[in-house]
């Protein structure tokens, strides 16, 4: 026994680079029920298991690994619904290096049990065969529940609060529900016909969806009260587009990442002619930044045909945001680094088209409030990288739309909505939020995590009142 469970790590089978980069097909291929019993078995089941504190929505996890390890399927993703209505998701776009599989013991002096390859196993495999039965709501409360964004935080407050017997609708202003999980995160990391089938298991419990609503436009928050909701949770995300302010950004060819990947995912631009989605693209293009977003871009831009893709980061690799395994698949697909370095303009033509970026190499300082060694100009170090397309990936900001129209919802200086951490309580009685639009841009899980704490506490004032 003590043999297998020091076994490596078992890899999830991939495409290989060469072709999938010219594809937006799925990049893992997913575990087969023979790699995945053998993965789980080298799990400890530790008595104090770490990795369940690495989890911000506290999955059982050594349970349903152990469920995995016995072949037990439909009792493992069973276990994992108790604390995660995505797990699908959760299995192929979390973090797990930094989180649960960050705190598994196995991971001190070897490979951490592969938990997100596990996860998504479990999902997909009920999705496969639907056997499992969806949990089972509780008595109805008569109470109702507005939640404004079908993001991950959102799904998650609706998921939770209908279990508990409440009726809850979902209000996004997309034609299409799943916010940055289908308008942000390419085809080839997660699938769009998984988040709909997420989406459809909260249908099927009863909540309600309604698409093409802008509220803080179509509908005000206070009218959602008006209109009988005892409850809202605002879970808008921070879908608002970020610049640098540099010399020719209004040339034909620079764009944000939130455009490019929004006409690429939400409005399936990469599957132009059959889809009539216009999408620019270039044959030598530029992404700057170095998070989730930017390796998205840079992919995304591969996949189009572009014949070299650069991406432009101002610290070293070491402190790329981004998850381990992206940076791994980008380098493996040919993407081109240009690490410590930063842009100090756009260069165009006499058309007003995008012709190059003018770039400074950059040094590392002493660290600064993140952490992270502080990028230091050096003098004289300018040069320039031909281009014809560059997408701005430095991060995205608060949409004033929904705040502007609330203006007893408080914020802060960065117009982020003002919540209680341990509660997602704002200083407007009756409205709760969370994710992205309370803390800026971060991960699924986060936002999940944020979710789950606002639906117990929403349920809580339901129960007993504010």
């Amino acid at each position: 026994m003590s043999t297998a469970k020091s076994s490596p790590r078992h890899p999830m089978p991939e495409q290989p680079p060469l072709i999938r980069a010219k594809n937006f097909e799925e990049v893992p291929q997913g575990y087969t029920p023979e790699m995945a019993i053998a993965e789980a078995k080298r799990c400890l089941q530790c008595k104090n298991p770490m990795c369940v504190q690495g989890c911000p929505v506290g999955i059982d996890i050594p349970k349903f690994i152990y469920h995995i390890a016995q072949g037990n399927f439909d009792k493992a993703i069973g276990k994992i619904w108790e604390r995660n209505s995505l797990p699908a998701v959760c299995g192929r776009v979390c973090p797990q290096e930094i989180q649960c599989e960050g705190k598994c013991i196995l991971g001190k002096k070897g490979e951490p049990v592969a938990i997100g390859n596990l996860e998504r196993f479990a999902a997909d495999w009920e999705r496969a065969h639907q056997v499992c039965q969806l949990p089972v709501c509780e008595a109805c409360t008569g109470k109702r529940v507005a939640v404004v964004g079908s993001g991950p935080s959102g799904l998650t407050v609706a998921g939770d609060l209908i279990l508990k017997g409440h009726s809850v609708t979902i209000f996004e202003a997309f034609h299409k529900p799943g916010g940055v999980l289908v308008y942000g995160i390419p085809e080839f990391r997660l699938p769009k016909e998984i988040v709909a089938a997420e989406v459809s298991c909260l249908q099927a419990q009863g909540v309600q969806l309604e698409c093409d609503a802008v509220v803080g436009r179509t509908v005000s928050i206070d009218e959602l009260f008006a209109e009988g909701f005892d409850a809202v949770y605002l879970g808008v995300g921070a879908g608002l587009p970020k610049f640098m302010s540099l010399p020719g950004e209004n040339l034909v060819g620079v764009l944000s990442a939130n455009e490019y990947l929004t006409r690429a995912n939400l409005m399936k631009a990469y599957l132009f002619p059959q889809v009539d989605t216009p999408i620019p693209r270039g044959s030598h293009v530029v992404v700057l930044g170095g998070g989730n977003v930017a390796m998205d871009s840079a992919r995304t831009a591969m996949r189009l045909g572009a014949e070299k893709v650069s991406l432009v980061y101002r610290r070293s690799r070491a402190e790329m945001p981004a998850r381990q395994a992206e940076i791994h698949h980008a380098e493996e697909e040919g993407l081109h680094f240009e690490l410590l370095a930063n842009p100090v303009r756009y260069l165009g033509n006499d058309q007003g088209r995008l012709t190059g970026i003018e770039c400074v190499r950059m040094e590392l300082g002493e660290p600064d409030a993140s952490g992270r060694r502080r990028p230091v100009v050096q003098p004289g170090s300018e040069f320039v990288i031909d281009c014809d397309l560059a997408i701005v990936a430095i991060g995205s900001g608060a949409n004033p739309l929904l705040t502007n129209s609330t203006p007893d919802l408080p914020l802060n200086k960065w117009g982020y909505i003002v919540a209680q951490p341990e509660t997602g309580k704002t200083g407007k009685k009756g409205v709760w939020a969370g994710g992205d639009i309370v803390t800026g841009a971060a991960t699924v899980i986060l936002a999940m995590g944020a979710g789950r704490k606002a639906a117990d506490s929403i349920h809580e004032y339901l129960t007993w009142g504010w």
